[in-house]
């Protein structure tokens, strides 16, 4: 059995080291004799600005935030106003704790104690200890001193350490304080992070712990004032803040679209070579617009009645093709056609947080060979659009449909 994996939007060479490494050992754990080559395409066919970004207005002025619409759960919508603004939970807190206290020489307000604990944080740490290893796994390692420095020497951070007069107040503060050193790291990052939901909370309980707290976390006077603005809160200013970075080299997502669709030719035949390369049994994974060129080289290749031989499934993850499909913007099927007889069958796994994926069983209804599978990182957007990698459902699902179809 040979397993390709066609890599997506915005994926160049390091990235897609990372990337490959992760879904080929997850892979082979469960199908140990997988042949499993790299199918890298970037370089080549990705897009670039080649007027370095001049046509973008604001492009200079804004920074790396998350987009979307507010998700209805709301975790992932504080998330998601945290990536925004990480110390929003700080200047909440500032805001809302009681004044300064007289205390009796020598004993230090507890609020503090968290700053001093903070500052006692090692911005390096060795490879073998458990936050380094999980900051290296998720991609935030290089960013974790910086965002580190950046929460210590906010004034949110300095008052709300300042009016944390209790307990109560500390054991706030220490929990906002782990949330605004991750979301700092996540924001900076952007897309180049590779996290889930748990390990994102796994990340906060660590330097919650570190920071000698004992909760999970738990913001109660906070959560009140926040889990329902974020919510609320209207979506343009975080789509103001990805313009930039969506549209660069560093995160060409939609460069490498709007590329593929006006000249897609080149990409789809690297592909279908790619494909094609050795006889035997394949399984073709495409992420995001891997997947739509996968799709459009089996269905180009189905609908001229000389379908690849050997491919046993089709596998699409937050991918576009069924969206293009709708518009009737999809190279390999005139609107409102069908599938072509010789498509292999087609599982495709989205999360619907990612808005750069979507459903493909609603526009085919009637063909029993399209499966759609849900999953979720507990994530927002754009961090969900990496995370399906580190996720056990995906490749679990992938071997169901594997043996489904044996």
């Amino acid at each position: 059995m040979r397993i390709l994996f066609v890599h997506g939007t915005g994926v160049r060479r390091e990235r897609f080291d990372t990337l490959f490494k992760q879904v080929s050992e997850s892979l082979r754990s469960r199908c140990p004799d997988a042949d499993i080559p790299p199918c890298y395409w970037g370089d080549i066919h990705g897009a670039t600005l080649g007027a370095d970004g001049r046509s973008i207005p604001g492009y200079h002025q804004t920074r790396g935030a998350p987009a979307g619409a507010a998700p209805p759960d709301q975790q992932t919508a504080e998330w998601q106003l945290l990536l925004t603004d990480p110390w929003c939970e700080l200047r909440v807190l500032a805001e809302i704790a009681g004044g300064e206290q007289y205390r009796s020489p020598g004993v230090r307000a507890p609020g503090r104690e968290v700053a001093d604990r903070l500052a006692e944080l090692p911005p390096e740490m060795p490879a073998a200890d458990p936050l380094a290893a999980l900051l290296s796994a998720t991609g935030l390692r290089e960013h974790y001193a910086a965002a580190l420095s950046a929460v210590a020497g906010s004034e949110e951070f300095a008052k709300a350490c300042a009016r944390a007069e209790d307990a109560e107040a500390s054991g706030e503060v220490t929990a906002a304080t782990a949330r605004a050193v991750v979301a700092s790291a996540l924001a900076s990052a952007g897309e180049s992070a590779f996290c889930t939901g748990s390990e994102r909370d796994k990340l906060v309980n660590m330097l919650i712990e570190r920071l000698g707290g004992t909760g999970r976390g738990v913001l109660g006077k906070v959560g009140a004032v926040l889990g329902t603005l974020a919510l609320r809160v209207t979506t343009q200013p975080a789509l103001n803040h990805w313009r930039g970075p969506i549209t660069t080299g560093a995160t060409p997502a939609v460069g490498d679209i709007l590329r593929y669709q006006a000249r897609g030719g080149p990409l789809r035949e690297y592909v279908r070579q790619a494909v094609a390369a050795a006889p035997g049994p394949t399984v073709v994974i495409g992420h995001s617009l891997g997947g739509i060129a996968l799709v459009d080289v089996l269905a180009l290749a189905a609908a001229e009645q000389a379908p690849l031989p050997g491919i046993e499934l089709l596998v699409t993850v937050g991918s576009q093709a069924p969206f293009l499909h709708e518009l009737g913007a999809l190279t390999s099927l005139a609107p409102g056609e069908g599938l072509p007889i010789g498509f292999p069958p087609w599982l495709n796994i989205f999360d619907r947080q990612d808005l750069l994926a979507y459903q493909a069983q609603p526009i085919f209804p009637a063909d029993v060979r399209v499966t759609d599978h849900e999953v979720s990182s507990r994530q927002p957007f754009p961090l969900c659009h990496s995370a399906y990698w580190k996720l056990d459902s995906v490749y679990d699902r992938i071997v169901a449909a594997l043996e489904g179809h044996a």
